[in-house]
């Protein structure tokens, strides 16, 4: 029997989602090691120095540790609903959700380690990205049309974080598409499917596998 290919990956990290949607999608069977970020193993590290997750090890030998290089790959082995053909636009909506969203994101959460400014400065500046994605949003229920594509995927689990920072501003703020595409998303089977979860990963421990199912 082939080899499974080995995910390191940690449950709450949004990049780590993303590359589990993209691998849940395809329907890529993964050897699942999760990750205690305040403990990382060393077989990761070895693999990947940046030492961030998601790491992908490939039964040939490459390694992939980038989230969306990992969903471009997990779509170039299957690919059933035709997501290929979304990867442009997804890309232009990729590279402003992990530059300038991601950057104000960070210090909205973490807003007491950047005290140059206020955590509504950096939330106003995260909104730019919001409003965006609901103008997007008043054509389709999804971001590329009616069904759900690759754009999505990447981009739900930072706005979910975002989201979480504050509920009630979220949910107060006027952007009803938004409100309605993380709800569907939130709910769906493929995301209960990616938060199943996992106990920490140890050398010599019993082989786990992503997806459960």
């Amino acid at each position: 029997m082939k080899p499974h290919p080995i995910l390191y990956s940690f449950r709450r990290c949004p990049y780590a989602m993303r590359a589990r949607l993209g691998l849940r999608y395809a329907g890529i069977r993964c050897e699942l090691r999760e990750v205690v970020l305040k403990d990382k193993p060393p077989e990761m590290v070895a693999l990947s120095p940046k030492a961030t997750v998601p790491v992908l090890h490939l039964p040939e030998g490459q390694v992939i540790d980038q989230s969306y290089d990992i969903i471009k790959w997990a779509l170039g082995q299957n690919d059933p609903d035709g997501w290929q053909k979304f990867i442009d636009k997804a890309d232009v909506l990729v590279d402003e959700n992990d530059g300038t969203f991601k950057t104000a994101l960070d210090k909205y959460k973490y807003a007491s380690r950047f005290p140059e400014s206020s955590a509504v400065t950096y939330r106003d500046q995260g909104e730019i990205f919001l409003k965006k994605l609901d103008q997007m949003l008043k054509a389709s229920p999804f971001l590329s049309g009616a069904q759900q594509t690759v754009s999505d995927i990447a981009v739900f689990p930072f706005i979910r974080q975002f989201a979480h920072v504050d509920k009630t501003w979220f949910f107060d703020t006027p952007y009803p598409h938004l409100h309605q595409w993380l709800s569907r998303l939130l709910d769906s089977e493929m995301f209960a499917a990616v938060m199943v979860k996992y106990p920490k990963w140890h050398g010599g421990d019993e082989t786990q596998y992503f997806p459960s199912a």
